[in-house]
């Protein structure tokens, strides 16, 4: 979980997610909406990668990422209970 924090806490990060929350995206189509280099801008996936928040499917030579849901969904949860807030299943 540590990772995903650290992932979590860069700005550029979060709005990459936020990107990869409306639909599938090339790594050209990410770094187009930043005016940082592509270098930067990959080693930003590569530590969304490494957190396990995004998944990287290769085919031939484009590389497309997509929200791994799971991992995000156990962060947003892990985020709620740290500050105190209740699930459906602890309101009843």
């Amino acid at each position: 979980m540590k990772d995903v924090w650290n992932a979590m806490a860069d700005p550029t990060r979060r709005e990459i997610l936020s990107m990869l929350r409306k639909h599938d995206m090339t790594a050209g189509e990410i770094s187009d909406s930043f005016t940082v280099s592509g270098a930067t801008v990959s080693h930003h996936l590569k530590t969304l990668r490494e957190a396990g928040l995004i998944i990287a499917e290769k085919d031939k030579q484009t590389i497309t990422y997509s929200l791994n849901m799971t991992v995000f969904q156990d962060f947003l949860k892990g985020v709620a209970e740290a500050f105190g807030a209740k699930g459906e299943e602890n309101e009843k």
